[in-house]
């Protein structure tokens, strides 16, 4: 087991990724920020789905899911269709223009990190993603969960 103090550094480099993420961020084109990119994303990733079940997966309120709903059907990235089993309810589906998107939003990632990691290794970038996915893997969904009574104690950053 890994010591204290390789813990402690491991949340400071952990919290430190918020940097990379923003600079990431900045390649998202103007009409698409963050959280459409997210409702994008997720769409691909599991199907068409309800709001809720996105508002979940995203891990934000409904009435923040809702916003950045309105915002990519507006730019008609997805479609909202009644849901047969509740007429009161939505299909959320990407359309064509959402996955045009996408690989837009893909190739602008791509090429941030093929410039901010050149120079790096493949093989030190396969080992940067066989650690990554295995630290989310370690976490299993990820979605937020309180920690045993005995963790919670905050390591300052």
């Amino acid at each position: 087991m890994a010591a204290r103090r390789q813990y402690e550094e491991l949340a400071r480099q952990l919290s430190a990724i918020g940097a990379v993420k923003r600079g990431l961020g900045r390649v998202l084109p103007h009409e698409c920020p963050a959280g459409s990119a997210a409702v994008l994303t997720l769409l691909d990733r599991h199907g068409e789905m309800r709001m809720s079940r996105l508002a979940e997966l995203l891990a934000i309120d409904m009435s923040v899911t809702s916003r950045h709903v309105a915002h990519v059907a507006e730019r008609g990235w997805i479609d909202r269709s009644p849901d047969p089993a509740d007429k009161r309810s939505r299909i959320l589906r990407l359309t064509p223009a959402g996955r045009d998107m996408l690989a837009e939003l893909s190739e602008r990632y791509m090429s941030a990190l093929a410039h901010y990691l050149a120079d790096w290794s493949d093989d030190e970038v396969d080992q940067l993603n066989a650690l990554l996915g295995r630290l989310r893997s370690s976490f299993g969904d990820c979605r937020p969960t309180s920690p045993p009574a005995e963790q919670t104690t905050r390591t300052p950053v």
